[in-house]
């Protein structure tokens, strides 16, 4: 055997080896790799990653973390019923939505420090930084609408009625946000141009959606469903692509644009289901992570792609239907990789 041909055997089996190891590492399943725990009272909703930095909902603040080491970094206080977070990084500014208090808390992003307070509509649950319109959008849950602020003047500059009560809202960058309306189990598109919704698409046989991701190169948005189903929706015309069963109680929805895959956070059998994005239109339950009963929203750092739940430990004991009772102190934050 000649040398050269020796040296492309080689070559040959080096190249298939990496690409058999990178193969085995994307199909590798997520694992629990740490645990942070956060010991001051109160619930939870959502939580957001940004600028190396995890921002936790908790009761009657924020709490902000080091992503990596779950170190605190600081606290925004006030923030009575606090369900979202977003971010307008060019104005170095953070926001929460305050459902008990129908407002927004404005806060720097550097220093940590509340610079304003805006009022809303009642019981603002999601909030986003929609980056077509460069505004600031809370979806109200009482009122049943969406306000529109410009983080600029930190002004409320327009109130979009909706048909029910918005649950969660995601941008297509291009002028048009998409929300869940989980009392009719539709989906409401809104256009930014107008301020006017635009068009309803049903999800059925999806019931009473909660989170939202959207795939912006394929148009696909991911509708997580009370009924155990994400529902898989083309974001040009609303028709139902994929219906793919998840795990009971998802309230959170998180897409990885690099590696094309779905998360649900499945809060009520304590599950996180990884579903892989195969093609525009095929889509495949590839793992059933365990997690804790309670986990039920999620956040994705693409950066990393590291996994974010939040939950607690819960009094044991029959409780009427309702949510257990948590141990107090022992809310945290459960970090998922593979």
């Amino acid at each position: 055997m000649t040398r050269q041909l020796i040296l492309s055997l080689s070559t040959g089996l080096l190249l298939s080896s990496a690409l058999i190891n990178n193969i085995h590492a994307q199909d590798k399943p997520y694992h629990l790799s740490k645990t942070f725990h956060i010991a001051s009272a109160g619930g939870w909703d959502y939580l957001a990653v940004n600028n190396n930095k995890l921002y936790v909902s908790h009761g009657t603040q924020l709490n902000i973390l080091d992503k990596t080491t779950g170190d605190s970094i600081g606290v925004i206080p006030n923030t009575t019923g606090i369900h979202g977070i977003a971010f307008a990084n060019a104005l170095n500014k953070g926001f929460t939505s305050n459902g008990k208090l129908n407002s927004i808390t404005v806060f720097d992003l550097a220093t940590n420090n509340i610079t304003n307070q805006i009022q809303v509509g009642e019981n603002p649950d999601a909030i986003i930084f929609e980056p077509f319109s460069q505004k600031i959008i809370t979806c109200n849950g009482r009122s049943k609408d969406l306000s529109v602020v410009d983080p600029q003047s930190n002004k409320v500059i327009a109130t979009i009625a909706l048909a029910g009560k918005p649950e969660t809202a995601v941008s297509d960058g291009e002028g048009k946000v998409f929300v869940n309306i989980e009392d009719k189990s539709e989906i409401a598109v809104v256009n930014l141009k107008t301020m006017s919704v635009e068009t309803k698409w049903s999800i059925a046989p999806g019931e009473e959606p909660t989170g939202l991701a959207f795939d912006n190169k394929s148009k696909r948005l991911f509708a997580g469903c009370d009924n155990k189903l994400l529902m898989v929706i083309d974001a040009t015309n609303g028709k139902t692509i994929a219906k793919v069963p998840i795990g009971e109680g998802c309230d959170g929805v998180a897409f990885d644009n690099e590696s094309k895959t779905i998360f649900t956070s499945n809060g009520e059998d304590g599950t996180m289901t990884v579903i892989k994005e195969k093609s525009t239109n095929s889509f495949e339950v590839i793992n059933t992570v365990t997690t804790k009963k309670g986990a039920r929203t999620i956040a994705i750092d693409e950066a990393t792609h590291a996994i974010y739940l939040p939950t607690a430990e819960f009094v044991p004991g029959p409780h009427e239907g309702k949510r257990p009772p948590m141990v107090p102190g022992s809310f945290q934050i459960l970090v998922y990789n593979k």
